[in-house]
């Protein structure tokens, strides 16, 4: 199973995003989305879950929550925006990840058993970071984080 990890797009959906994440089984947006028309072409790519993140303001936003737990391909994933934010401990709750957005500073971290994964900013670059978006592949029970540079 091939999740796609994408965050901080800020209501730009760049066509390297778009095909970096062609052919996953599931998407996950960490948040600052920007506009609802980066959900819809996200999800014409493969099922989509997203959070809301700070400048996601509107009545499109009301309907995305501030953060998800999912179970994808044998993987508990705790998603919220801004890891800062986090109160509570996923370990001791059984998470294996725990994807967030916010500083758009990519990054994998494991702690213990859970692995952190920022995928960075895939929107507009700001400051000198690199515009990112991240992958977790699952396969023979083994998980395998990759953070790509989309330009």
């Amino acid at each position: 199973m091939r999740i796609g990890l994408i965050s901080d797009t800020h209501g730009l959906l760049r066509p390297e995003a778009l095909a970096f994440l062609q052919g996953c089984d599931h998407i996950v947006h960490a948040g600052d989305i920007g506009t609802p028309d980066i959900l819809a072409a996200l999800a014409a790519l493969a099922p989509l879950s997203a959070i809301r993140g700070n400048v996601d303001t509107g009545d499109w936003a009301a309907a995305v929550p501030d953060t998800l737990e999912l179970a994808l391909g044998g993987l508990r994933l705790l998603v919220l925006h801004d890891r800062k934010q986090l109160q509570r401990d996923p370990g001791a709750e059984g998470f294996d990840v725990v994807v967030s957005g916010h500083s758009h500073r990519p990054r994998i971290e494991a702690r213990g058993d859970v692995l952190y994964v920022n995928p960075g900013s895939a929107g507009r670059r700001r400051f000198s970071l690199p515009v990112t978006a991240a992958e977790l592949v699952v396969a023979h029970g083994k998980l395998t984080p990759r953070i790509v540079e989309l330009m």
